[in-house]
C-alpha cells in the first residue's frame, strides 16, 4: 500500500512537471526578432527656440514636482530663463521605411521643431526633413541623406488578434533601442481627440521617448506605431494606444506624393444607440451609429441620409458603434461611391453616397442668450422660448427648434437637457415653435422611452426621456 501511494505522488509530480514545462514552452523568445530588426529602429532628437519660464514636455505628458524623474525631464526637456529664448529638446523613435532614407515617426515628436536629429544603431547622426506631417493620424514623414539601409517589414494589423503578443522597440526617456513586450488589450478603440484613428490598445510598457516607434508581431513585421499613453502620471500604466500600419502607411503614400492627407467625409455627426434609445426608436438592441445632425451641402444631405437614422453598415463593413465610423469613412477614397445601409422608422434602408473631402475645420462654436417669452410646462419641467434671427444665425439653426431657459428637476433634468440647449425634434417630430412644442409634449406617452434631440455648443446628440408612469 505504501509503495503505491509513492508512486502515485511520483507520477503526479512528473505530469506537474510535464505541464510546467509545456506552459513555458509557449513562452515567446523575442532574442531573434530584435536582433534583425533593431537596426531599422532610430532615436529621433528635436531642438526649438522658445520664450518660456517652464520646461516644455511633449503634449499631454504632465510630470509632477518631486517626482524620481523630475531632475531628469527638466535636464532633458530644458528649463526657461526669465522668458529669454532658450533651445527646448525633446525625444521620440521611428523606424526606417525604405533604402533610401524614409523614416516614419509621429506628429507630435517633430511638431515646430527647427532641428531634427536622426541617430541609426551605427552611432550615425543624421541631420533630418520633414516630408510631410499629419496631425490627424499623428504621423510624420522624414527624409535622411543615406542608402542601403536596414528597413523593417510590413506587417498587417487586421490580421491582429486580441490576446496575441506583440513587441515594442523604441527609446523611452532617451535609453536607445529599449525592448519591451506584451499582449494586444483589444482592436478598433476610438480616443476623444482621434477619431479617425482605430487604435490598437496593448498593454506593452510604452514610456515619453517610445513614441513613433515600430510595434511587432511575432513573424517581425510591424503592425503599428506606438502613438499615445492613457496616464495620470506621465508613465507607464498598462494602456498604450498604436496606430495601425495600415492607416500610417496610406498617411505615408499620401504625403510622399502629395504633401497633405486627404480623408472621405459624410458630413454628419453621430452618436451611440443606447439601450433606452434603440426601445425608441423600435430597435431590437443597440447598435450602430445614430444620425445627430447632417451638415448643409454635405454628401450625406446629398445622399439623402436623415437625421435619427442609424447606419449599420458602411461599404459592406459592419458599424457596431459609432466610434467605428470615422475611421471607415476617413479611409475610403474621396470622390468613390460608397454603400451605406441605415436602419429609419424600424426598416433597414440602402442608400448611396458619394464620398466628400474632410473639410480642415470640421468645428461651430455655438452660444446662447436669454430670449423672452419663455413657458414653463410642468410635465417635463422645463422653460423655453422661441429663437431670434440673431440667434438663428448665430447657431447656424435656419428654421425649427427651442431653446431652453430653464430645467427643473424631472424628466428633462434627468434625460440630461440643460439651460443653453436647443431641442430640434422629439421621436419623429421636427420642432417648429414653442406652440408646437407645447402640442408635442402634452401628447407623449407614459413609461415608453422618447428620443429628443438636442443641439449643445455646435454639436447635436439624442437624449432618452421617459415619463414616469
Amino acid at each position: 500500500m505504501l509503495n503505491t501511494r509513492w508512486m502515485a505522488l511520483a507520477l503526479c509530480f512528473f505530469l506537474m512537471g510535464l505541464s510546467s514545462q509545456g506552459v513555458f514552452a509557449q513562452l515567446p523568445d523575442f532574442t531573434g526578432l530584435v536582433e534583425r530588426n533593431s537596426a531599422a529602429v532610430v532615436n529621433i532628437s528635436t531642438s526649438q527656440k522658445v520664450n518660456a519660464t517652464e520646461p516644455q514636455l511633449p503634449d499631454g505628458i504632465e510630470i509632477p514636482e518631486g517626482t524620481p524623474f523630475d531632475d531628469f525631464f527638466r535636464r532633458f526637456f530644458g528649463e526657461g530663463g526669465g522668458g529669454q529664448p532658450s533651445e527646448v529638446k525633446s525625444l521620440g523613435s521611428g523606424f526606417i521605411v525604405s533604402e533610401d532614407g524614409y523614416v516614419l515617426t509621429n506628429h507630435h515628436v517633430v511638431k515646430d521643431a527647427d532641428e531634427i536629429v536622426v541617430r541609426l544603431q551605427d552611432r550615425r547622426e543624421l541631420v533630418a526633413k520633414v516630408v510631410g506631417s499629419d496631425k490627424r493620424s499623428d504621423i510624420a514623414l522624414l527624409k535622411i541623406d543615406a542608402n542601403h539601409l536596414p528597413v523593417v517589414k510590413m506587417g498587417s494589423a487586421d490580421k491582429l488578434k486580441v490576446g496575441e503578443w506583440v513587441l515594442a522597440i523604441g527609446s523611452p526617456f532617451g535609453f536607445d533601442h529599449s525592448v519591451t513586450a506584451g499582449i494586444v488589450s483589444a482592436k478598433g478603440r476610438s480616443l476623444p481627440s482621434d477619431n479617425y484613428v482605430p487604435f490598437i490598445q496593448t498593454d506593452v510598457a510604452i514610456n515619453p521617448g517610445n513614441s513613433g516607434g515600430p510595434l511587432f508581431n511575432l513573424d517581425g513585421e510591424v503592425v503599428g506605431v506606438n502613438s499615445q499613453i492613457y496616464s495620470r502620471t506621465g508613465g507607464f500604466m498598462g494602456l498604450s494606444f498604436a496606430i495601425p500600419i495600415e492607416v500610417a502607411m496610406q498617411v505615408v503614400e499620401q504625403l510622399k506624393t502629395q504633401g497633405r492627407v486627404s480623408r472621405g467625409w459624410l458630413g454628419v455627426q453621430v452618436q451611440d444607440v443606447t439601450r433606452e434609445l434603440a426601445e425608441s426608436f423600435g430597435m431590437k438592441k443597440p447598435q450602430g451609429a445614430l444620425v445627430s445632425r447632417v451638415l448643409e451641402k454635405s454628401p450625406a444631405e446629398a445622399a439623402g441620409i436623415q437625421v435619427g437614422d442609424v447606419i449599420i453598415e458602411f461599404n459592406g463593413q459592419e458599424v457596431n458603434d459609432s466610434p467605428s465610423l470615422p475611421p471607415m469613412v476617413g479611409m475610403a477614397k474621396v470622390g468613390e461611391t460608397a454603400t451605406i445601409k441605415v436602419i429609419r422608422h424600424g426598416s433597414t434602408r440602402e442608400l448611396k453616397v458619394k464620398i466628400g473631402s474632410l473639410p480642415e475645420d470640421e468645428g461651430t462654436m455655438l452660444g446662447s442668450e436669454e430670449a423672452p417669452g419663455a413657458r414653463t410646462f410642468d410635465r417635463l419641467g422645463l422653460s423655453v422660448s422661441n429663437l431670434t434671427a440673431e440667434q438663428r444665425e448665430q447657431m447656424e439653426i435656419p428654421r425649427h427648434g427651442v431653446l431652453v431657459q430653464a430645467v427643473n428637476p424631472g424628466p428633462a433634468y434627468d434625460a440630461g437637457i440643460r439651460r443653453g440647449d436647443v431641442i430640434l425634434r422629439i421621436q419623429d417630430q421636427v420642432i417648429k415653435d414653442v406652440n408646437h412644442f407645447n402640442e408635442v409634449v402634452k401628447s407623449l406617452p407614459k413609461g415608453k422611452s422618447i428620443a429628443v434631440l438636442v443641439q449643445r455648443r455646435g454639436g447635436s446628440s439624442f437624449l432618452a426621456l421617459k415619463l414616469k408612469d
